[in-house]
């Protein structure tokens, strides 16, 4: 799954690194791994909420 952080951090690394600028690049790197920290903190919530989902159908039956 790729995020809008993710595809905009590519955008300006490229752009960033196209014109020589190590701060638009290292900005965009910053997007990267921030949309990248995102993805990772949804799955892991929705890993626990399957988790529960399983806990509670489990104990109801």
């Amino acid at each position: 799954m790729t995020n809008f952080d993710q595809i905009k951090g590519k955008v300006k690394e490229t752009a960033g690194e196209a014109v020589d600028n190590d701060s638009l690049a290292n900005k965009g790197r910053a997007d990267r791994a921030k949309g990248k920290a995102k993805e990772a903190a949804d799955k892991a919530k929705d890993r626990a909420k399957k988790v529960s989902d399983d806990t509670r159908g489990h104990f109801a039956e």
